[in-house]
C-alpha cells in the first residue's frame, strides 16, 4: 500500500499541516465508530457534536492560520456523519470545502446514500438498498495494490449473527457517468448484474471523498475489517498512533490437576461450589501425549502457548506415584516449546482466606470483624517457590512475570472489594513487575505494589470440562433458564443472555460454543487490543475441547488478512509494556500536551519527558538523529508503526519520510468542476445491534 504523491497545495509556501483529525459528529454509531478506532489507535482527534448547543463554528479561523509566517492547516483530515450534514447553503460546508481545497485535505462520508452527489447512481435505479447481513464483500483490486485495503487478503464478511435482527443496511450502486470515482469495497448487487460499491473515492472540484455507503457500529466484524483503511486513506499513513492485530494464549495450572464438573450434582467436587463433603473429586490432567500434541499443534499453527505453571502440582502428584510424574518430565524436556509464566506454587488462594462451609464462600473474619487475610509471607512463598522450582527443572521462564491463582488476592465482588494489603508488598519484594488479571473484573491496568496489571480475557471454556460432554452440560446449566431446566443464573447476572433452550449434547459443542467463542475472541483481536486470552491445562487434555476455538481464530484471521499484516504473538511482559505505554500516550493526548505536525516530507512530534511517541508512516520513513538518521518502525500491514522518543540533545521527534513511489494515489484536481453540491439528508440510518450479547464467563476458571 503506497503513500499518496505529495498534494498539490493552493495555499505557498508550503504549509504545516498538523496531525490531527476533525471529526464532525451527529451522534450516530458511524461517526462514534470511527472516534473509536481513532482512540484505540492513539490518533488525536478534536470532535465537534452538530447535536450540541454551543459547539464552536466551523469557519475559515476555525480551520487554519499562520504559524510564524507558515500556513497552518489545524487538521489532516475530516470526518463527516455523511457528505453534507449541514443546512442547504451552509456556510460552514462552504468553509470545509474551500478548506479541503486549498490544503488538499481528505474528507471521509462515514455513511451516506448513493447518489450522484457522491460520485454513485441512484441505489434505487441501478443498484439496491437494504439489509446486508451475511453479504460477503471483497476488496477491489484498486483497493489493494496501493490502496488503502492492501493489508486484507480480499473477502469482508458482513455479519448475520442473529436471523431475527438486522444487523446491517448498505446502499449498493455503481459509479455516476462521468464520475471520477474508484471502487475499493463492492459486493454483488442483488437480483442484478454486476458490482454495487460499499466504500470508494470520489474525486471533484479539487478535493477527494473516501464515500462508505453501509451502517455499521464500532462492533461489527466488517467496520473492524476496515477501519484501519479508513484511517490509512484520511490520514495518508502519515500519523500519530498505530494499528496491529495480537493473539496470545495462556494455559494455566500446567503441572496441576483441574477438578472435574458432576453432571448430576451441577456443581464441581473438591471446589467451592459444591457443599463440603458432596461427590466425589476427579482430576484432570495432562498426559505426556497431551504435550506432544500442543507442542505439534504450536509447530503446525506457528503460534507459542504461554504455560501458567504451578510447580507443587508435580511434587505432590510425584509424592503420591512413587515419585513418577511423566507429564513433568515430558514437559521439561519440551521447555523450549512453550513460554512459561509463574501461576504460583500450589494454586493458593491468595486474597482473604476463605470460608467455604457456606454456598456461595464467604471470606473469613478476624475476632474484631475484620476481613481476615492470607499474610504476605505466605503470598510470597508461593510466589518464590514456584520461581525456584521452575529453575530447577529448567524451564526458561521470566522471573518478573506472575499470575495468581484464580487472580486471588485483586479484589473481587462481591466478596472481597479491595485488594489484599499484603499483595502489594509481596509482590515489590519479589521484583513482580507485570501481574496478569481477569478482563471481567480488572480490565484496565493498574498499579499493584511495583506491578502493573495485565488483563486476560477468559474464553468461555471451562476449566473443569475435559470431554466436550463436560462442557456443553455445564454450559447448559449456566446459560439456560430455571423454566428451561437450568441454574437461572443467567437470568441473575447483568449483560447475560439465556439460551432459548439447552444445546444439544452431541452438536452444541461445535455448533454453538466453538462459534461464538471464535466470534467473540477474533473481536478482540482486530480491535488492536494486545491483551492475552486465558484456558486451563484441562482444555488440552482428553478430548482436547481447546483448540477448535484457537484454530477458529487462526484460520478465519489467516483468511481475512493479508501476509503483511501477521498475527502479532508477545508475551506477558510486552503485553504490559505496551499497555502501559499507551495509556501515558493517551493521557498526554487527552491532555493537549502532544504537539506534531507536517512540512512536506518533514514531521516533527513534541511529547512530554518521558512518554514514548506512537506513529505509522509509510514505509522508507527515517528518524532524524543530529547529523545522521535511522529507519523508523517495524514494518506492518503497508507501512512502518512503533515506539519512537527524541535522541538525546533533541526536544522532538524528527521523521523525514520516504520520496513517494511513482504510480501513487494523489490529490487531483478535475478540470470539469461537478455540480454544485447539494444539501445531502442525513443517511438513513437502520438500527444496529451493539454487538452480540455474550454469556458472562461465569466458571471458566478453577476455583
Amino acid at each position: 500500500m503506497g503513500l499518496p504523491a505529495p498534494p498539490a497545495y493552493s495555499a505557498t509556501p508550503a504549509p504545516r499541516v498538523d496531525l490531527k483529525v476533525l471529526v464532525v459528529s451527529d451522534g450516530g454509531p458511524a461517526t462514534d465508530a470511527i472516534t473509536a478506532e481513532l482512540d484505540g489507535e492513539g490518533t488525536p482527534y478534536t470532535e465537534v457534536d452538530l447535536t450540541k448547543s454551543g459547539r464552536p463554528v466551523i469557519d475559515q479561523a476555525f480551520l487554519a492560520d499562520t504559524v510564524n509566517g507558515v500556513p497552518r492547516a489545524k487538521f489532516q483530515a475530516v470526518v463527516l456523519p455523511n457528505d453534507n450534514p449541514f443546512p442547504a447553503g451552509s456556510a460552514e460546508m462552504a468553509a470545509l470545502a474551500a478548506y479541503e481545497k486549498t490544503y488538499a485535505i481528505p474528507q471521509v462520508d462515514a455513511y451516506t446514500y448513493a447518489r450522484p452527489q457522491v460520485g454513485l447512481q441512484p441505489a434505487a435505479t441501478s443498484g439496491y438498498s437494504g439489509p446486508v447481513d451475511g453479504l460477503k464483500a471483497q476488496v477491489t483490486a484498486a483497493g489493494r495494490g496501493t490502496g488503502p485495503f492492501g493489508y486484507l487478503n480480499g473477502s469482508v464478511p458482513f455479519e448475520d449473527n442473529s436471523p431475527a435482527v438486522s444487523e446491517s443496511y448498505a446502499f449498493l450502486s455503481q459509479p455516476a457517468a462521468g464520475a471520477d470515482f474508484t471502487s475499493y469495497v463492492e459486493a454483488p448487487l442483488p437480483g442484478r448484474t454486476g458490482n454495487g460499491t460499499l466504500v470508494g473515492e470520489y474525486r471533484h472540484d479539487g478535493r477527494r471523498e473516501l464515500v462508505v455507503t453501509f451502517a455499521y457500529n464500532r462492533h461489527q466484524e466488517q467496520f473492524k475489517l476496515l477501519a484501519r483503511g479508513i484511517v490509512d486513506w484520511m490520514t495518508q499513513n502519515v500519523r500519530l498512533g498505530a494499528s496491529r492485530n495480537y493473539f496470545a494464549v495462556h494455559v494455566d495450572d500446567v503441572f496441576a490437576g483441574d477438578d472435574r464438573w458432576d453432571a448430576t450434582l451441577n456443581c464441581t467436587p473438591g471446589d467451592v461450589d459444591c457443599p463440603p463433603g458432596q461427590g466425589v473429586e476427579d482430576s484432570i490432567r495432562m498426559t505426556p501425549a497431551d504435550v506432544a500434541d500442543a507442542a505439534a499443534w504450536e509447530k503446525a499453527r506457528g503460534f507459542t502457548l504461554d504455560l501458567a505453571y504451578n510447580g507443587g502440582g508435580s511434587v505432590e502428584y510425584r509424592e503420591n506415584h512413587g515419585g513418577a510424574d511423566q507429564l513433568a518430565d515430558a514437559l521439561t524436556a519440551a521447555r523450549n516449546d512453550f513460554r512459561w509464566v509463574n501461576h504460583t506454587y500450589d494454586h493458593a488462594y491468595l486474597g482473604c482466606e476463605q470460608n467455604v462451609t457456606v454456598v456461595p464462600w464467604k471470606c473469613a473474619a478476624n475476632p474484631d470483624g475484620s476481613t481476615k487475610y492470607v499474610s504476605q509471607t505466605e503470598i510470597s512463598r508461593e510466589i518464590s517457590a514456584n520461581d525456584q522450582w521452575a529453575k530447577g527443572v529448567g524451564l526458561p521462564v521470566s522471573s518478573d512475570e506472575l499470575i495468581t491463582g484464580e487472580h486471588s488476592g485483586m479484589r473481587l465482588l462481591p466478596q472481597q472489594p479491595q485488594d489484599n494489603p499484603y499483595l502489594a508488598p509481596a509482590l515489590t519484594a519479589n521484583n513482580i513487575g507485570w501481574l496478569g488479571a481477569d478482563m471481567s473484573r480488572d480490565p484496565e491496568q493498574r498499579p499493584v505494589g511495583g506491578a502493573l496489571t495485565v488483563a486476560r480475557y477468559p474464553i468461555n471454556i471451562f476449566y473443569n470440562a475435559g470431554h466436550v460432554a463436560e462442557q456443553v452440560d455445564e454450559y447448559n446449566w449456566i446459560y439456560t433458564s430455571r423454566t428451561q431446566g437450568g441454574s437461572g443464573l443467567c437470568d441473575d447476572l447483568p449483560n447475560t443472555t439465556c439460551l432459548p433452550g439447552p444445546l444439544d449434547a452431541a452438536t452444541g459443542y461445535a455448533g454453538h460454543i466453538v462459534p461464538l467463542e471464535t466470534r467473540v475472541a477474533l473481536g478482540h483481536v482486530l480491535g488492536n487490543d494486545p491483551r492475552p486470552h486465558f484456558i486451563h491445562q484441562s482444555n488440552l487434555a482428553e478430548d482436547r475441547i481447546g483448540y477448535p476455538v484457537l484454530d477458529g481464530v487462526l484460520d478465519q484471521y489467516r483468511t481475512l488478512y493479508a501476509p503483511s499484516s501477521p498475527l502479532i504473538n508477545p508475551r506477558m511482559k510486552d503485553i504490559g509494556a505496551e499497555l502501559r505505554d499507551r495509556d501515558a500516550w493517551s493521557a498526554a493526548v487527552k491532555a493537549g500536551q502532544v504537539t506534531a505536525y507536517r512540512i512536506g516530507d518533514s514531521v516533527t512530534v513534541q511529547a512530554p519527558a518521558g512518554v514514548a511517541v506512537t506513529a505509522t508512516m509509510p514505509s522508507g520513513t527515517r528518524q532524524v538523529l543530529g547529523a545522521g538518521s535511522t529507519a523508523f518502525g517495524q514494518a506492518y500491514a503497508g507501512s512502518v508503526s512503533g515506539w519512537v522518543s527524541p535522541q538525546s540533545g533533541q526536544t522532538a521527534v524528527a521523521l523525514t519520510l520516504a520520496p513517494s513511489p511513482a504510480g501513487a494515489l494523489a490529490p487531483q484536481s478535475r478540470s470539469a468542476s461537478s455540480a454544485e453540491r447539494a444539501t445531502a439528508p442525513t443517511a438513513a440510518r437502520t438500527p444496529v445491534p451493539a454487538g452480540v450479547t455474550r454469556p458472562v464467563p461465569y466458571s471458566t476458571e478453577r476455583r
